[in-house]
This record gives structure tokens, C-alpha cells and sequence, in this order.
């Protein structure tokens, strides 16, 4: 699909585009973008092999795309894109990059340098990282996202009423407690193998671009590896670009990309609105593909039903809003505990959606 920019050539949308990232943002029109979410190398710099007490081996980052001779050559690499990225904006862009303590503070001080303006970092903590193995340091149990605009002035978007929502009617911060890929969302190779070292969740990008963007916007990927942020962004109505020199990656994305289903248009608005053993937002289903956006859930008294929306709100007859209000509204009473009035049918069979909100407890307790 193809999409004309005023007076400027047509851009290549949902399409992945092989090559350099430096060169193939610069061969796009400036002025045509609304976001780019940008996960690039982090220069991990891994001397020799790393194991596991047991001696088994650990299958960390040691790919050649994420080696660097020094620090100003990453620097250079570092400038050179975000220079590119930076024209490609609209004036009202933004851009968010994901980094670890590696690279995040290099990366951070060359935003500042090539003129974007930082909004917020936000500390993604992984509910289930992977352990120190030599136990001569802390956990690396974080990422850190820095989010910035175009410049000073650019009118980013940011749904605030929609986070609100997505956290259960309250403000979301900038920390977010998400698991790291695993189980079916981990992609496989033709050898069964990982496909990608440093795959994303696909609810680290729900969050950004539910947060950051509206449907329709044009999101690109200057980084795309298995295509986590073309996905998302399919799902979410949104318009993507991803580029990616690897062929394997892009193999693999187009695969995964092919089978997702944009969700509808209903379901793709979102608005805003609240409840603790420890506190699970209804949202975080949503994030995590436990329940999808379009899906119907039932009052357990089989009278009502309503749909999800992207951002963990629902959707009935005549009301919209948390599980709690819109199981209020069509009961006609004062409150409602939507944990326990609703359900959603799996294999023919009729669930409680608080059997997923235990679930997500029992990982928090492991």
C-alpha cells in the first residue's frame, strides 16, 4: 500500500524495506512520518561466552549487527541515524528508542544533540527477567525508553485519558512491570531456534502506540528485526514502515504480519476510567493477548454482553467504559465488580475473566 505526502513521493506503507537503515530513511520523503519507535543496537560489547552455573551455555547477543570497534564508532552510527529519523518527522512527531545501560545514555545525549526534545524515559521492568548467572552484579531486571518530540515545540500526541483506562482508571507512570517475551509470542526459526535475540512483547508496543499515537498515523521502524512494531501497529489500524537489512528477519516478520487481523474500528477507540491482592489492571489482558480487541465478553447471568476495546475499556449496546461502569449501567445498579460479572468463551466454554486476572497473580507471586 502506497500513501501520497503533499507534494512529495508516495510512501511505502506497511511494507519492510531491505537495506541500511541510514539509507533507506534517507531515500523517504521528510515531513512524513508521526512516530518512529526505534530499538537499535545495544552495543552490548560481550567478551567470550556466557554460562549458566550448571555450565550450560546462554543464548545472549553476540550477533554481528550488535558489534562496534568503539564507542565513537556506535556514537557516529548513533548520530547518523537519529539525524535521518529526525527529518523524516512531521513537525508535531515524536520518537521513542529502547536501549539498555549499555547504549541509553549515549543515545539519550545524542537526541539532545540533534535537536529533539525529551518528554519522558520510561523504565520497562521485566516481571520475569533473566538472572545475573555469575552473580557479580544486580539482576538486569530493566530497559529504559526515552520518548522525545520533534523539537521544543512539536504538539505530540499522548492519550492520556487512554493510559488512564489501560491502568484501570489510574494515571500511568513512567515504570512498567511487563514480561519479556516468551511461550507462543517468542518466535521460532525453521531450526526451532530463536528468531530473534532481543524480540519485543508485543504489549511493550500496545502501550506506545495506544499512548502515543491515533489509527491512521504512520509509525516507523528503522530497526524492524521480526516485526513486533508492524504487528502491533496492524492491529491497532495503524500505518507502518519497517526496515531491516537481515533477510531472515524480514522473513520471519512477513510471515507473522500476513496472519495478523486488523481490529475493527469500534474497537480500536479509546476513551477513559478503577480497583487490589496485588492490583491487576483489566487493561493488561488486553496487552497481553489473553483477551483481544473485538473479542465479546458475557455477563455470567448470560443477559448482556460487550465488546473490548484497545484500551482495556468495553463497549456495549449504549455505554462504554471500564469492566466495573458499563456491567453497572446494564445491570441498572449503583456498582459493579466487572471481575466477577463478566466471561468470555474459549473452546465452547464459558470462563470468568478473573480466572486470567489470577493467572497474571500467580506469575507476580513466582
Amino acid at each position: 500500500m502506497t500513501k501520497h505526502v503533499k507534494g512529495a513521493e508516495a510512501l511505502p506503507l506497511n511494507q519492510i524495506l531491505a537495506g541500511d537503515c541510514i539509507d533507506v530513511m534517507n531515500s523517504l520523503p521528510a515531513g512524513s512520518v508521526d512516530l518512529i519507535f526505534a530499538d537499535p543496537p545495544y552495543n552490548l560489547q560481550l567478551k567470550g561466552e556466557l554460562h549458566r552455573p550448571d555450565n550450560s551455555k546462554v543464548d545472549a547477543v553476540d550477533d554481528h549487527w550488535d558489534q562496534f570497534n568503539s564507542f565513537r564508532a556506535y556514537d557516529e552510527f548513533t548520530t547518523a541515524w537519529l539525524k535521518a529519523a529526525r527529518r523524516l518527522l512531521k513537525p508535531n512527531g515524536a520518537i521513542w528508542v529502547i536501549g539498555s545501560y549499555h547504549n541509553i545514555f549515549r543515545v539519550g545525549a545524542a537526541l539532545q544533540n540533534e535537536g529533539f526534545w525529551i518528554l519522558n524515559d520510561v523504565v520497562w521492568r521485566k516481571s520475569n527477567p533473566m538472572p545475573n548467572f555469575r552473580g557479580k552484579r544486580f539482576t538486569n531486571a530493566h530497559e529504559t525508553m526515552i520518548w522525545a518530540g520533534k523539537d521544543e515545540a512539536s504538539k505530540y500526541t499522548f492519550n492520556y485519558e487512554a493510559l488512564k483506562a489501560l491502568n484501570e482508571g489510574i494515571q500511568m507512570r513512567s515504570d512498567w512491570v511487563l514480561p519479556i517475551c516468551t511461550g507462543h509470542e517468542r518466535l521460532k526459526d525453521d531450526q526451532g531456534d530463536k528468531a530473534h535475540p532481543t524480540q519485543k512483547p508485543e504489549s511493550l508496543l500496545h502501550r506506545v502506540l495506544v499512548g502515543s499515537t491515533n489509527p491512521g498515523d504512520v509509525i516507523l521502524d528503522p530497526f524492524f528485526g521480526t516485526g513486533t512494531t508492524g504487528a502491533v501497529a496492524k492491529m491497532l489500524g495503524r500505518e507502518f514502515i519497517g526496515i531491516e537489512r537481515e533477510a531472515a528477519y524480514r522473513k520471519v516478520a512477513e510471515k507473522r504480519i500476513a496472519a495478523v487481523r486488523k481490529f475493527d474500528k469500534e474497537a480500536l477507540t479509546v476513551s477513559a476510567s478503577k480497583r487490589a491482592e496485588p492490583r491487576v489492571p483489566f487493561g493488561q489482558l488486553v496487552e497481553r493477548g489473553m483477551l483481544r480487541p473485538g473479542e465479546e465478553l458475557y455477563s455470567m447471568n448470560k443477559r448482556h454482553k460487550a465488546k473490548v476495546r484497545a484500551d482495556g475499556t468495553l463497549i456495549g449496546d449504549d455505554i462504554k467504559g471500564s469492566i466495573h461502569q458499563v456491567g453497572a449501567h446494564l445491570e441498572g445498579a449503583p456498582s459493579c465488580n466487572g471481575w466477577t460479572y463478566w466471561c468470555f468463551k474459549r473452546d465452547g466454554q464459558t470462563v470468568p475473566i478473573d480466572v486470567l486476572r489470577q493467572q497474571i497473580r500467580s506469575e507476580m507471586h513466582d
